[in-house]
């Protein structure tokens, strides 16, 4: 894909990450209506959220260094800017946590792809878990044979959001893959390493699927939780599974996903179909 093409859909900066924070900001002004923040509408408006001067009002900023910000022109805001424009954004923790992240000066790129032979070894025990070690860059490291059987996806060396939104099979397996996909754009925005190389190439590759550019430029930001996940599988039939997410010590790149199945339900002996 051309940097000239990715430019056509204003998605250059937001991989290289050149004014993510203006972007952002953009983004977020546009989902607020002026009814929100208790101002009536006048006059034509070209956009459907607020004006630049309307949330600098808000947040009790200039319209000039708001322009800056947004520009990135100005990429040093204070910590009291960052509170009063997350407040009048009206931006969830996570989505604070974000936009302070974006405005932070870049971390260097620590991340490895090594997984220990201990948790390997975790993992192949628990024989009727799913279970699976992915990166930040939602790269597959490690898996079990439960976790391969319940889908190509979990594969050492497959990318999730890749699969996401690339494999037909994938896109059948997920009756909710609509919720599913945007939810992964949204925990690669908000786990994401910023300034790395193979993430910025990653995002550029999916930029290319309608799908993920629609959901990329949403702006979402949501950390991957605890959440429970339905599949449609070819084998097994359909399974409801619970999927928990856990941090490795020692490891702050990795996480371990497992899919379980609550007990006496129907999933149980989906799960059991595919051993």
């Amino acid at each position: 894909m051309s940097a000239q093409a990715l430019s056509g859909n204003g998605s250059l900066d937001q991989v290289h990450g050149d004014n993510e924070f203006g972007h952002f900001i953009r983004a977020r002004r546009g989902r607020i209506r002026p009814q929100q923040v208790g101002l009536t509408p006048s006059g034509r408006r070209r956009v459907p959220g607020l004006r630049r001067e309307e949330l600098a009002r808000i947040a009790g900023v200039s319209p000039r260094y708001l322009t800056r910000l947004e520009q990135g022109q100005d990429r040093n805001p204070s910590p009291q800017v960052l509170r009063a424009l997350a407040a009048a954004l009206r931006l969830n923790a996570d989505e604070t946590a974000h936009l302070y992240a974006l405005a932070a000066p870049p971390a260097p790129v620590t991340g490895h792809d090594e997984v220990s032979d201990v948790v390997q070894r975790l993992l192949d025990a628990w024989t009727d878990v799913p279970a699976y070690v992915r990166n930040r860059r939602f790269d597959v490291l490690a898996v079990n044979k439960s976790a391969m059987a319940l889908s190509t996806l979990y594969t050492p060396g497959e990318n999730l959001v890749r699969g996401m939104f690339l494999d037909p099979a994938v896109r059948t397996l997920f009756p909710d893959w609509a919720e599913v996909a945007a939810q992964t754009a949204a925990a690669l925005r908000a786990e994401g390493v910023r300034h790395d190389p193979r993430t910025a190439e990653l995002i550029s590759l999916m930029l290319g699927d309608s799908d993920f550019r629609a959901m990329w430029s949403a702006h979402d930001v949501r950390p991957v939780r605890d959440a429970i996940k339905r599949f449609d599988h070819p084998i097994a039939g359909s399974l409801t599974l619970r999927r928990e997410a856990l941090l490795i010590a020692g490891s702050p790149d990795q996480v371990i996903i497992t899919y379980q199945a609550d007990p006496g339900t129907s999933s149980v002996d989906a799960l059991a179909r595919l051993r």
